[in-house]
């Protein structure tokens, strides 16, 4: 049985609708939040391993927002796209090709991999009047405070890839694994939100297209940070961090803010890479000021 959300009653209140659109060669399953005629569209791109149900508790608290959730292709109800490599840069097209069609000129929201999706894809020319990124993967994560987990993580994903399928794919859906990792992350001492938490990870986490996009997937977002991309990024920009994040310390994500020429930093006290689950009210609260002078501009 699931674990009811914290946010259920909030988000039954919110209209929502799946679609699918052909982006890249590929179907794409997507979301939308609130009402086709809402002021403002924001763009919300999920992180690695999750879907588009990760950022719900966020979504529950931007009212009077329409937002646009698409499960990254190889995750979720989206296939991998047929006959590409998924690197950074195919997520990067994928993402402006999907802008384009469904939400072209809204502002763009990334969390954790999404962050490095978004940042690429901006850099790289996606039109947007601002970009939100919630727990920005500001630093290497084999450098940051939990380096040696990821480094185990990093051996984890190649052995999934490597071992033969069945042991391979059993090996990256093992409850046990996904647990342990859900526990790492999770910060709160609410036990009805821990339990919440947990599930959703449980219930998500190996809903992946296959073991090789997973690990595809796992070396962009290992392999790439933003910094990279934040020196290109002209628009405003909101950097949304908890400092507790076990992925990018606080230190680097002030390092972060400073890469920008136009970039705002959020801390969030007590949490760590799960704003998104355990402070979601908070988040949406600094997204919709962030945001504010976007739909005042669409009146």
């Amino acid at each position: 049985m699931s674990v009811p959300s914290p946010y259920a009653d909030r988000l039954s209140r919110i209209r929502r609708e799946r679609h699918e659109v052909e982006v890249s060669g590929g179907r794409t399953a997507y979301w939308t939040y609130g009402e086709p005629d809402a002021p403002l569209t924001l763009l919300a791109v999920h992180g690695y391993r999750g879907d588009h149900h990760g950022l719900e508790p966020v979504v529950a608290f931007l009212d009077g927002v329409r937002v646009i959730s698409p499960d990254l292709p190889g995750f979720g109800e989206t296939a991998p796209l047929p006959g590409r490599e998924h690197t950074l840069t195919t997520y990067a097209d994928w993402l402006a090709d999907f802008a384009r069609q469904v939400a072209p000129g809204a502002p763009i929201l990334g969390h954790s991999f999404g962050s490095i999706v978004v940042a690429a894809a901006v850099s790289a020319g996606l039109d947007t009047p601002r970009v939100i990124l919630v727990n920005p993967i500001g630093a290497p994560a084999l450098e940051g405070p939990r380096g040696i987990l990821t480094r185990l993580a990093v051996f984890y994903y190649w052995a999934g890839a490597r071992l033969p399928r069945r042991i391979g794919d059993a090996l990256l859906r093992n409850r046990l694994i996904v647990r342990i990792m859900s526990v790492s992350m999770a910060k709160t001492r609410d036990p009805a939100l821990r339990a919440f938490i947990h599930d959703q990870h449980d219930t998500y986490f190996s809903l992946f297209g296959d073991r090789d996009v997973l690990h595809q997937g796992f070396a962009a977002s290992v392999s790439n940070d933003v910094r990279r991309f934040a020196p290109q990024i002209a628009q405003p920009t909101l950097l949304i961090a908890a400092e507790k994040d076990d992925i990018t310390p606080i230190e680097a994500e002030r390092h972060l803010q400073t890469l920008f020429p136009d970039a705002e930093l959020v801390e969030i006290a007590e949490v760590g890479h799960l704003i998104h689950y355990e402070t979601p009210r908070e988040a949406a609260s600094h997204i919709m000021r962030f945001l504010r002078p976007s739909a005042d501009g669409m009146r």
